[in-house]
This record gives C-alpha cells, sequence and structure tokens, in this order.
C-alpha cells in the first residue's frame, strides 16, 4: 500500500513540474520590434530652363611673346662686361649682353680702312686734272674719312666716266669688302634687341666661346602667350581680340587676356585647335600654369548640373510626390564638374545631390531649406 501512494506522489511531482517549465517558457514571449520605415531626405530644386553660356576651359603654361636666343657667329674669348652674365640679369634696348675679345680682328679692320683711304689719296691728282667737277665731293669724303669709326658711304658716281675710272682702280672692291669685315666685327658684340632679362646662360666670362655655340636665351617680361588647346567643336566660335578671363592654379588671381592668334589647322591625334592667348601683367613669369575660360557659345532652354548627378544611360534621378524616380536626358556639354542638359521638362523636381543607395521607387523627402526655384 505504501509503495503504491509512494508511486502515485512521484507521478503527481513529475506532472507538476511538466506543467509548471510550460507556465515559465509560456511566461517568456520575446517581443519583436516593429521595423521602422527610414525615409532619407534629399536636396532638390525645381528645373526652370534658361540661357546656359557654354565656357570652354583650357590650360597651359605661359611663353614670353618675344624671345631671342643667343647664338655666337664668330670665336673668341667671352670678355666680362659692365654686368654678370648670369640667369637674373636685366638688360635695356640697346645694351650689350656679350662682348667676344675682337682686338685682332678689329687690327685687320684698321688696315682695310686704311688701304682704302689711301686708295683715294692716290688718285686725287686724276681726278684734280681729268675729273675737276667730281674732285670736291672726292676731297670732302676724304676729309670726312675717320679711321676709328664706321666707314661712310662713297659718294654717289653721277657719270658713267666717274664709275669706270672709280672702279679701274679697286676702290668699289676694297670698300666692299671693308663694308663686310665691318659687319663681321659688329658681330662680336650681341646688343639686347629689347628690354628684358636673361633666362639662360650656357658660358662664362673668361671663356672660348666657338662659332654655333648656344650662349643663353634673352626674353621679354611685358609681354606673354598661353598657348591652349581648344575642340574644333568651338573653334569657329573663337575669334581674335576676343576677351579672356585667366586664373592662375589656386584660384587666387585673376588675369585679363586676348585672343591673340588661332592656328588654322587642326591636332590630327587631338582633334583640337591650338589657340594663343595675350596677356600683360607684371606679376607674370614665365612658365607659370594658368587657365582659361574662353566663351564659346550659350545652349537656349537648358539647365546645368553637377556632373556626378548623371546617372548611366544619360538619366537623372527626380522626385514625385515624395518618390524617386528616373527620366531621360539629352547632354550636351561637359566640364571637368559640370554637366549641361537639355530635354528637362520645366517644374519638375530634379535631386542637386548625390544620395547613397537612390533608386528608382524609393521613398524621399525633401529638404526644406535648400528647395527653391532656379535659372541655370
Amino acid at each position: 500500500m505504501r509503495k503504491i501512494i509512494l508511486s502515485i506522489l512521484g507521478i503527481l511531482l513529475i506532472v507538476g513540474a511538466v506543467f509548471a517549465a510550460k507556465a515559465i517558457i509560456d511566461s517568456k514571449k520575446n517581443v519583436k520590434p516593429k521595423a521602422e520605415k527610414v525615409v532619407k531626405t534629399v536636396f532638390a530644386e525645381t528645373v526652370q530652363n534658361g540661357n546656359v553660356p557654354i565656357v570652354v576651359a583650357a590650360n597651359g603654361n605661359l611663353r614670353a611673346k618675344r624671345r631671342v636666343e643667343l647664338y655666337s657667329e664668330v670665336q673668341g674669348v667671352f670678355r666680362k662686361g659692365n654686368k654678370l652674365f648670369k640667369t637674373g640679369e636685366t638688360y635695356g634696348s640697346g645694351e650689350a649682353i656679350i662682348r667676344i675679345d675682337a682686338s685682332e680682328y678689329r687690327a685687320s679692320v684698321q688696315s682695310a680702312k686704311s688701304n682704302l683711304y689711301n686708295q683715294i689719296t692716290s688718285i686725287m691728282p686724276d681726278l684734280r686734272l681729268d675729273y675737276p667737277e667730281v674732285f670736291p665731293k672726292w676731297q670732302t669724303y676724304l676729309n670726312g674719312f675717320d679711321i676709328e669709326k664706321s666707314t661712310p658711304p662713297l659718294p654717289e658716281m653721277s657719270t658713267e666716266k666717274e664709275k669706270f675710272f672709280i672702279s679701274g682702280r679697286g676702290i668699289l672692291t676694297s670698300y666692299y669688302n671693308l663694308k663686310n669685315l665691318e659687319q663681321r666685327l659688329s658681330k662680336y658684340r650681341i646688343s639686347a634687341p629689347f628690354k628684358g632679362v636673361l633666362t639662360e646662360a650656357l658660358v662664362t666670362e673668361g671663356s672660348l666661346v666657338r662659332s654655333g655655340q648656344k650662349l643663353g636665351e634673352f626674353i621679354n617680361t611685358e609681354e606673354y602667350e598661353l598657348e591652349v588647346a581648344v575642340s574644333k567643336t568651338y573653334s569657329d566660335l573663337l575669334t581674335v581680340g576676343e576677351d579672356v578671363t585667366l586664373t592662375n592654379l589656386d584660384k587666387t588671381k585673376t588675369y585679363k587676356g586676348k585672343v591673340a592668334r588661332i592656328n588654322g589647322s587642326v591636332d590630327v591625334a587631338s582633334q583640337t585647335i591650338k589657340a594663343f592667348i595675350e596677356v600683360k601683367d607684371n606679376t607674370l613669369r614665365e612658365g607659370m600654369y594658368l587657365e582659361a575660360n574662353l566663351d564659346a557659345n550659350e545652349e537656349t532652354d537648358a539647365i546645368e548640373i553637377d556632373r556626378n548627378l548623371l546617372l548611366e544611360n544619360d538619366q537623372i534621378f527626380v522626385v514625385r510626390d515624395s518618390i524617386l524616380d528616373i527620366i531621360d536626358v539629352k547632354p550636351v556639354y561637359f566640364t571637368d564638374k559640370k554637366v549641361v542638359l537639355k530635354e528637362v521638362p520645366n517644374g519638375i523636381t530634379i535631386m542637386t545631390k548625390p544620395l547613397v543607395g537612390a533608386y528608382a521607387g524609393m521613398t524621399v523627402k525633401i529638404f526644406e531649406g535648400t528647395t527653391a526655384n532656379t535659372n541655370e
């Protein structure tokens, strides 16, 4: 009897434990939170088509408009001048840049002058007797003949007899040989053709200079040219004399220039045309990098947006009743940051800043602080 009672109690305890465990399990229900729908905010504006100027951006390095490469046409020792032949040295127009020792050659020129003077002197008695009418002008020529100065032109010979007489005595030959020597002597001194600065110096004082040797480079610092390559699409819209705005690399300074020349041929490889922009400013230096903005054209009924807003297949995002949608557009001009679009309906709302993960059908809300009507 006792065993039966104990068995019944054991069964009751097991059943009770089962029900208690089930009650405990049922009491711990995991309540899943409802996922909140996130609505992203977009920056947008209402489209108003208008006239968009097409500004062709180009860039390049400045070069002096007037420059001279200095070469020696004679041989000799480079003599020291009033200024050191160093880069950065400035010279005025007509000032000697290079002097080459010409003492030996100058002596030969003086000898030739003396010979010409003696030849003319030797014919004076014959001129007095046979050609008294021309004697005074040749006497005046001798009186003004200075061996230390450049040889003056011979008197004008008015008759055939006078020409034959003078030529027969070898005076014309001696005169032109002398002028040739004087011309050669002038090449021992190289003068500045304009006011400027020496930008390259390849020799030093005391060194031997050989004929045909390059000595340096001299530029004018008042006028510069910027060579830029422009797409042939807009080449017919550029005109000589057109004003151009130039900026430096840091965008800290602006310069005013004008189109000076336009090349008549198209570069086969790049399909561009070279344009040369003239600019003047005391702060400019050769080799400076400048960017030019050329007013090439104007598109009507168009807008301009950031280039990263244009999707593949020439599409952009628009907002319709808080839902993103995609429309087709027609790009007509690209820059490195902007794109000009046509066939965008007036009054439609477009995104003005990219949205990560955007897709057609996405629910969005427009940021009130930036919504505005703008004329592009």
